[in-house]
């Protein structure tokens, strides 16, 4: 007898729950704990859920039922949903396959100076360039630059999609109490799912030889740190400066660019670095959908037990981890220098 038969019976719809009921697939620990007997002690009375419920009333749907329902509701409407996403998501395939492609014909005597002059100007610092001279030598010794460029593509890619996607967000944010409302919930859920979930509904709705399927799922992980820091960086603008803009007469749109988002600049460059430093760490977890570069190696190393293939690759990452960083954070001391 199930625990809660006396509620369906007391309520007069145990006819209903027999004729509705379908055929229960038992597990062995079912199984297990009728040879054992049941016992009836009040600490053991398990909770009302669905399986308790459905073991007193076999109409009443089990836990799994739902799943099956979300996967099927899913797969009604993949159609519809690819049709509409795939038109909308394909320059993003062209711009990475463009970056993949115009990052990989550049020799690496011309593109190795080419990456250390941009890292001066932004960061102007000598003892970041002597240290990604140190970092592309080890990467070109070992054969992993051409996997280190392919990753540092994706990453450049879908950091400037991040920036100009989340900038008018995090100002729209900054600017109405119910937009922000509106769009912290779905921020702090894409800031909270495991980096893995984001490829499950990805998988379904593209084809994993394209490479939207890993560049949606980069961006949708690593866009969340601008967009806060950008709606904070603008809210903490002083008042007084405000007004001060205000008196002499600026639009919205004059106040914006020449007052507020100079100010919030550290903010917003707080956020770009995070960007980044999120895009890093996704395009290797992307590797499980074909994203290509240093991911790549790692996922080979752990596949097939190779522990020096997958701490080579690892070590790569972790040079360009530290490369980025350097320039970003400098750049940011720069822009927050200038501030004082």
């Amino acid at each position: 007898m199930a625990t809660y038969d006396f509620l369906f019976n007391a309520l007069g719809l145990r006819e209903w729950c027999n004729a509705h009921a379908g055929e229960k697939i038992t597990g062995l620990a079912a199984l297990l704990k009728k040879t054992k007997g049941e016992s009836n002690a009040w600490h053991e009375t398990p909770f009302p859920s669905l399986n308790a419920l459905n073991d007193a009333c076999g109409a009443i749907p089990r836990s799994g039922d739902f799943t099956r329902m979300l996967e099927t509701g899913f797969l009604n409407i993949r159609g519809g949903l690819k049709l509409v996403l795939d038109p909308l998501t394909q320059p993003l395939s062209w711009m990475l396959d463009g970056a993949l492609t115009l990052f990989g014909a550049i020799p690496w005597f011309i593109l190795v100076p080419l990456l250390l002059i941009a890292a001066l100007l932004v960061s102007r610092s000598v003892q970041i360039v002597i240290f990604m001279i140190i970092s592309f030598a080890i990467l070109l010794f070992v054969d992993h630059f051409e996997m280190t460029v392919e990753t540092l593509s994706i990453i450049s890619v879908c950091t400037v999609i991040c920036v100009v996607v989340g900038l008018p967000i995090g100002i729209a944010m900054s600017k109405s109490d119910r937009v922000q409302n509106a769009i912290i919930p779905v921020l702090d859920m894409l800031q909270t799912l495991p980096t893995f979930v984001y490829l499950i509904p990805l998988i379904f709705l593209f084809s994993i030889t394209e490479p939207k399927l890993y560049g949606i799922a980069i961006i949708l992980y690593a866009i969340v740190p601008v967009v806060r820091l950008t709606n904070l960086g603008i809210r903490l603008v002083d008042r007084d400066v405000k007004e001060a803009a205000d008196a002499f007469g600026m639009s919205d749109m004059q106040k914006l660019l020449g007052v507020e988002i100079p100010l919030a600049l550290p903010n917003i460059m707080a956020g770009v670095n995070q960007t980044i430093m999120m895009s890093l760490a996704m395009v290797v977890i992307a590797s499980l959908v074909s994203a290509p570069g240093l991911g790549e190696r790692v996922l080979q190393g752990i596949n097939n037990n190779e522990l020096g293939v997958g701490f080579i690759a690892g070590f790569g990452i972790v040079l360009i981890a530290i490369i980025l960083d350097r320039v970003t954070k400098a750049a940011l001391s720069r822009v927050n220098a200038a501030h004082h």
